[in-house]
């Protein structure tokens, strides 16, 4: 097949009537044919097929078999064509004629594995490159192709052994380093990793790729000490590595050294542009050091760069709330809300600093979206029903208890609650019943239920119901 065409894509060459690119363009347009060879028709199709130009590859094909009929380097140009339009079937009667006539053509198995592939005949697609790796000048791309099969079949011990064997021909070969560290991560087995990542750095100590996957290997692990040592391996191989230093900020974040960890992001800002995950971390390390007035400043710069990022909201609404700034914290999940409204988290906020605020009526409206978004948590039914006890609204209080009640049968804050509507409701058979399921599920929540109905903190009838002494 061709391999290079860049003479045929240079713009003063095509303007060069001898180039075999302009001929052919000149013939086009004077309704003539003319003869070109074979490798001249070859990069012609091949620069068409490149530029997207289909219908002429197709009409310098025909001309091309045309002149020079059985030539196999047109036919395997005619299977690319056929694979680019889905004609599967088609290509493969074209490439198994050649495969006869050429049993030992390398491209005839590399292409028959490629129509396989697509057609879901994977098992086959490996049979066909296994025995074209005898025929084959560089088994590069035969490994590589055999590797992305057993990865079709999710086979990773086998991918990993030909992803490997496309770094011992080409040990600058990024794509099958990073598909090796892949299949290790999907076999969860992050020692292999780690075993085989030294064993390639002492054959190329200055790989930065190769550090930077040990140090991700490291950290699954927690051993965050050797991680940090090598983030820093892969910085000096390369200074302007950004996932690097993004790495190695997260690694001193989780150690709790956030002075260092706000360098390391910031090395990043300095070396391209901002992005809002590095913001947004900088603003988590300044919250952890207690300077929420940069944390915030760091939070608006995240979502300038990104107003969809969902956690720089969450950070912003909660660095307000920690501050007992509701108010501000209500305007920043409004505005949230406006720009995304499936956002269960910030409808959970919104409903709890409405509440805090005594807006009842929104937060009501925060837990119903809450729930109708899919959120089932304990506390989510609980605090609705707070909301709606204190619109001494019993009734839907208990419709919403029992709805929880569903899904956490076992939870004595629910049973509790619910005891406790009941008896706001003058229900006492049925206050009775969810205050005794409440107390034999977690006899430590009556602390709790008696904060939540203080006026109940001395009924006879509670500790009755509980058999406590009166």
């Amino acid at each position: 097949m061709v391999k290079n065409v860049s003479h045929l894509m240079n713009t003063d060459s095509n303007k060069d009537h001898k180039s075999p690119l302009a001929r052919f363009e000149l013939m086009l347009q004077s309704n003539r044919v003319n003869f070109f060879d074979a490798t001249e028709f070859e990069e012609i199709i091949q620069y068409y097929i490149d530029s997207g130009s289909l219908r002429l590859a197709y009409k310098a094909l025909e001309i091309g078999e045309d002149q020079h009929p059985g030539n196999s380097g047109l036919k395997l140009l005619h299977v690319e064509l056929m694979l680019l339009n889905n004609q599967y079937k088609e290509a493969e009667e074209v490439i198994d004629k050649l495969g006869e006539m050429e049993p030992y053509n390398e491209y005839v198995y590399i292409h028959k594995a490629v129509i396989l592939s697509k057609t879901k005949r994977h098992q086959e697609a490996i049979s066909f490159l296994t025995k074209g790796l005898e025929y084959c000048e560089s088994q590069a791309e035969f490994h590589s192709m055999l590797a992305m099969e057993y990865l079709f079949l999710d086979s990773y011990m086998m991918a990993k052994e030909h992803f490997i064997k496309c770094l011992n021909e080409d040990p600058k070969d990024t794509h099958a380093l990073y598909n090796v560290i892949y299949c290790f991560e999907s076999l969860e087995n992050p020692d292999g990793a780690i075993e085989f990542l030294n064993e390639f750095l002492e054959a190329d100590p200055f790989s930065e790729i190769a550090w930077h996957q040990l140090g991700r290997q490291y950290a699954s692990k927690g051993l965050l000490k050797q991680a940090l040592s090598s983030y820093d391996f892969a910085v000096i191989c390369d200074n302007e590595f950004i996932g690097a230093y993004f790495e190695m900020g997260k690694t001193l974040q989780k150690m709790k050294r956030y002075n260092e960890a706000i360098l390391a992001y910031e090395t990043t800002l300095s070396i391209d542009e901002p992005t809002a995950f590095a913001l947004l971390h900088i603003g988590q390390c300044h919250i952890a050091l207690g300077n929420s007035k940069l944390a915030i400043q760091y939070f608006k710069r995240t979502l300038n760069e990104d107003p969809l990022y969902e956690k720089a909201w969450i950070a912003l609404i909660d660095v307000y709330c920690k501050n007992k700034e509701l108010e501000k914290a209500l305007y920043y999940a409004k505005k949230s809300i406006q720009i995304d409204n499936v956002n269960v988290l910030t409808w959970k906020r919104y409903a709890e600093i409405n509440f805090a605020l005594g807006f009842f009526e929104e937060a009501d409206l925060g837990f119903t979206e809450c729930v109708n978004l899919g959120n089932y948590e304990v506390d989510t039914w609980v605090k609705w029903a707070d909301v709606l006890k204190e619109m001494h609204d019993y009734p839907r209080a208990l419709e919403v208890l029992q709805h929880g009640l569903e899904f956490h049968p076992e939870s004595s804050v629910i049973n509790f609650r619910l005891g406790g509507i009941y008896l706001l409701s003058s229900q006492s058979l049925e206050a009775r019943f969810y205050l005794k399921n409440a107390y034999i599920s977690d006899a430590k929540q009556l602390n709790h239920f008696y904060e939540t109905f203080p006026e109940f903190r001395s009924s006879s009838f509670v500790k009755q119901s509980l058999s406590l002494k009166v």
